[in-house]
C-alpha cells in the first residue's frame, strides 16, 4: 500500500526513541476501554499515581486500546481525553502506541455504565472493537473509517504518540476469515492520513490458518510487532523468522509467568537484541488479569500471577522483577 516507510525510516524512527520498553496499560479503575475513556470514568488521579509508578520503572511507552463506541458516542470528548493522558504520560517522558480495534473477549459493546467485573474471570468486561458484526458487515466500515481517521488526522503531528497499532488479532474469538477485510481497509484508511508516526499490526498465531492474515500484517507493518507468550525458545525462533525483515521488532504483548514467559527469561533477551517489549498488564484492578485466561468464576486469586506487576495498593507483586525492569531500564542509576 501507499506510504509504507522504508525500513531506514523505521530503523531511523525507533533509534530516536532509544530502546521501546513498557507495557499495555489500562488504568486499574477500568473494566475495559469504554470504563477508561468515558467522560463520567474517565479516572484522572488513578491515572496520574499509576503512570508515575510506570515511569518509577523506567518505562517509556504504553500500549493502550481506545474504542470505536467512545469515538461514535463523544468524537470531540475523547480526543480532549487522549490529550488530557498524552500531557500526564509526556511529562513523565512516556510515548504512546495506541490501539483501534481488537477481536478479543466479549462482543456485546455498548456506551454508558459498564458492568461490574465478573469475580475471579481474566478480562471479563472487556470489549471487540467494533464486535464481530460488525467485522464482517462492511456497510458499518463508513463510520469505522471516520473513527480511524479522525483520530489519526487530530494527532497526526504529535510527537507524544509513538505509533498506531491499528487492529489487535484480528481472526481471534472465532472470527478467522473474516477479519482480514477490515485489517486491510484500516490500513488503507490510515495510510490516507499519512501521520508521522508508525503503523503496525502484530501477527499471534502461527499455524498455517493464519497464513494469509500473518502475511497482511507483515507486508503492511512500518514497524513489525507480534505477541507471544510461550517460552524463550519459541520467542526465538519467532525473531529469528522476522528479522528476516530487516525492520524494527517491538513485542506487543508477553510475560505469562505459568507458561514460563517472565520478565527474568524475556526481557533480558528482548533488551540484548534491541527488541521492543510491552508486558500484559500494570496494575491489578478491574480487567483482573492476574488471573489465567481459564479462571473459573469466583476463584480465589491464584498465587502466581498470570499478568500485572502491581498490586492497587502500588506495591509490587515480586519485587525481584521490579527491581530486574529498573535494572534493565536504567531507573535504579537515576533514582534520587
Amino acid at each position: 500500500m501507499s506510504n509504507r516507510w522504508s525500513p531506514q525510516a523505521a530503523w531511523q524512527w525507533t533509534e530516536r526513541h532509544g530502546w521501546p520498553v513498557g507495557c499495555n496499560f489500562t488504568p486499574s479503575t477500568a473494566c475495559n476501554q469504554l470504563e477508561f475513556w468515558q467522560a463520567d470514568s474517565f479516572d484522572v488521579p488513578t491515572l496520574e499515581r499509576e503512570l508515575e509508578l510506570a515511569s518509577s520503572l523506567g518505562f517509556n511507552l504504553l500500549r493502550v486500546y481506545l474504542h470505536d463506541l467512545a469515538w461514535k458516542t463523544d468524537a470531540s470528548g475523547l480526543l480532549s481525553r487522549m490529550n488530557q493522558f498524552l500531557t500526564m504520560a509526556d511529562v513523565r517522558g512516556i510515548n504512546i502506541l495506541f490501539v483501534f480495534f481488537d477481536d478479543c473477549w466479549n462482543n456485546y459493546a455498548f456506551a454508558g455504565a459498564q458492568p461490574e467485573p465478573r469475580p475471579g474471570i481474566h478480562n471479563s468486561q472487556w470489549l471487540q472493537s467494533p464486535g464481530a458484526r460488525h467485522v464482517i458487515n462492511p456497510d458499518v466500515w463508513p463510520r469505522l473509517k471516520d473513527y480511524v481517521q479522525g483520530v489519526m488526522q487530530h494527532f497526526k503531528d504529535d510527537t507524544r504518540i509513538f505509533g498506531w497499532d491499528l487492529y489487535n488479532e484480528p481472526g481471534n474469538e472465532g472470527l478467522l476469515g473474516n477479519s482480514l477485510g477490515l485489517l486491510e481497509a484500516a490500513y488503507q484508511w490510515a495510510r490516507a492520513v499519512n501521520p508521522m508516526q508508525p503503523l503496525t499490526t502484530a501477527p499471534f498465531r502461527w499455524t498455517d490458518g493464519f497464513k494469509t492474515i500473518n502475511d497482511c500484517h507483515l507486508a503492511n507493518a512500518d514497524i513489525i510487532s507480534f505477541h507471544n507468550y510461550e517460552t524463550l525458545d519459541v520467542t526465538r525462533a519467532i525473531v529469528d523468522q522476522l528479522k528476516n525483515l530487516d525492520r524494527p521488532l517491538l513485542c506487543t504483548e508477553y510475560m505469562a509467568r505459568p507458561a514460563d514467559c517472565r520478565f527474568d527469561t524475556h526481557l533480558p533477551y528482548f533488551k540484548e537484541h534491541n527488541i521492543g517489549a510491552l508486558n500484559w498488564g500494570f496494575v491489578a484492578g478491574k480487567t483482573q488479569t492476574q488471573f489465567p485466561w481459564e479462571a473459573q468464576p469466583g476463584q480465589q486469586e491464584p498465587p502466581l500471577w498470570f499478568h500485572e506487576i502491581f498490586r492497587q495498593d502500588g506495591s509490587p507483586y515480586r519485587q525481584e522483577e521490579v527491581d530486574l525492569i529498573r535494572n534493565l531500564t536504567g531507573a535504579d542509576s537515576t533514582a534520587g
